[in-house]
């Protein structure tokens, strides 16, 4: 019976393991697909004044549950204040079952910042920090066009109107 029992549970493991997720009728990443692969990333501007480049991956992970981007830096040279060390994850996944889309980033210096994500075009993405916890205001952003994509990190500081770019770059598909 121990036996038959044993059987069971790995089938059931095994069986849980290739269970593809379930449609709802809708593809939820159809709006942040132009975003799968791995890009170049040479920086073209900002206000960290590095110059650096690097390659970076998004790619669909658990079962198709969430889009995760990995950065890879190559070369970088920036102020000493800059952390040419720098890596990072971004993991995107639904906040509910047919909801919006959440995003949640931590780096190697201890940052984590939740993003609420909009599409304001096709091959356009938004990944904005919640404007009413205390402290900087963060927006992350991309931009497919004509082959390029284009990717910028911007700082509202308290008690500022505008975003002020910290980090551009761009690159095409590797």
């Amino acid at each position: 019976m121990a036996r038959l029992l044993l059987v069971l549970i790995c089938a059931a493991n095994l069986w849980s393991q290739n269970v593809p997720p379930k449609s709802t009728g809708s593809d939820v990443w159809k709006p942040l697909r132009f975003l799968i692969g791995t890009w170049e990333a040479k920086t073209k501007g900002g206000s960290a004044g590095a110059v650096s480049t690097g390659t970076y991956t998004f790619q669909l992970e658990l079962r198709d549950r969430i889009l995760a981007r990995h950065t890879a830096g190559v070369e970088c040279k920036g102020p000493a204040d800059f952390n040419c060390e720098h890596s990072d994850l971004l993991y995107v996944y639904p906040d509910a079952p047919g909801g919006s889309l959440r995003a949640i980033f931590f780096d190697n210096e201890g940052h984590v910042i939740h993003y609420d994500v909009s599409i304001p075009a096709d091959n356009s993405v938004v990944f904005s920090s919640d404007p009413t916890r205390a402290g900087p205001q963060y927006q992350l952003s991309y931009r497919l066009v004509d082959g390029e994509m284009s990717g910028k990190f911007a700082i509202r500081m308290p008690g500022r109107a505008e975003f002020t770019p910290y980090l551009e770059w761009s690159g095409a598909k590797k």
